[in-house]
């Protein structure tokens, strides 16, 4: 039985979801026989890691460091089988543990250039289109603002067109029930979660979107010279903004429930409106059987760090 509240979380992967605790992580995909398949990973608390995590500002990039690193195995793990045939094995190219490490180098990069692209882009082109035709800071990030929102909305736009992606903001949707029905307390049928919500305060498009608002709000005390000196201030405030971002999606979670407050949440709740979809029962019942084990391994994991706590402070 827990005996504090835990924020659980996940994200959609191919053909499934992941869900992840404190000590455990759990991937469950529909295999193409219809079975439903699990990838799990638990892990003894990283006192390092853990320490950091508890510093403002500094824990948001921490987190989103390590949630790209790891989510990219499990996003790695369902794409090599949700398509495999009943018996066939995923060709190994390389040892079990340069894959995993590959995998995490591969997703940290990617997010990385991916932040730099997004930051630098509409930097350079706010600042090519507009610079000569405005001259107050505040406006003018505010321009760029407005075309890092149209870059995003058209980016997801684009690519919620095809099936594949589809398929994924369904499952990003049943992900989202599931978390729902059980900060609820309701029993996970899918019945139940079916009832729920697709949106949810603490998603990473509600994030996405604060890293834009927080932006412009940090960009407007740096002036700069040129364009290039405006990119580069952008891209050394990316730490700053990602931990500033994540400290705010804390507190729009926090104040959720909180009358007129609420509304602090709302723009990352648009944005899902674009990056979920309602699922179908099949897709819920997968999300449903990972967010169980993991709720199993994350207590039985916790089990024994507690007795051992004890026993060291004893």
């Amino acid at each position: 039985m827990e005996t504090e509240t835990v924020a659980y979380g996940g994200q959609a992967v191919v053909e499934g979801v992941m869900f992840g605790g404190r000590h455990a992580q759990v991937t469950a995909i529909r295999r193409k026989n219809g079975e439903i398949e699990m990838f799990e990973q638990t892990g003894r608390k990283r006192t390092g890691l853990d320490l950091l995590k508890k510093i403002p500002l500094v824990r948001g990039v921490i987190a989103l460091l390590e949630a790209s690193a790891s989510g990219s195995r499990h996003l790695q793990f369902a794409a090599d089988r949700y398509d495999l045939e009943p018996g066939e094995e995923p060709e190994k190219t390389a040892s079990r543990l340069e894959m995993i490490l590959g995998v995490a180098v591969v997703g940290v990069l990617s997010l990385v250039i991916g932040k730099m692209i997004f930051t630098a882009f509409p930097a350079f082109l706010a600042s090519i289109l507009f610079d000569g035709l405005v001259s107050n800071l505040i406006l003018q990030n505010l321009i760029e603002g407005a075309i890092k929102t149209l870059f995003l909305l058209g980016y997801l736009l684009a690519i919620s067109q095809t099936p594949l992606i589809k398929r994924l903001f369904q499952y990003h949707g049943a992900e989202h029930k599931v978390i729902n029905a059980y900060e609820s307390g309701e029993d996970l049928t899918v019945e139940n979660v079916q009832k729920q919500s697709t949106l949810h305060y603490r998603c990473g498009s509600s994030f996405i979107i604060l890293t834009v608002i927080v932006g412009v709000i940090l960009y407007s005390f740096f002036s700069y010279d040129n364009v290039w000196d405006r990119i580069l201030t952008r891209l050394l405030l990316i730490p700053v903004v990602i931990g500033l971002s994540y400290e705010l999606l804390r507190i729009t979670n926090a104040l959720r429930d909180v009358p007129v407050l609420t509304w602090l949440g709302y723009p990352g709740l648009w944005l899902q409106k674009l990056t979920t979809r309602q699922p179908e029962d099949n897709q819920v019942e997968v999300a449903i059987a990972a967010f169980n084990r993991m709720h199993e391994l994350d207590q039985e994991t916790a089990e024994p760090m507690k007795r051992s706590s004890l026993v060291h402070s004893s």
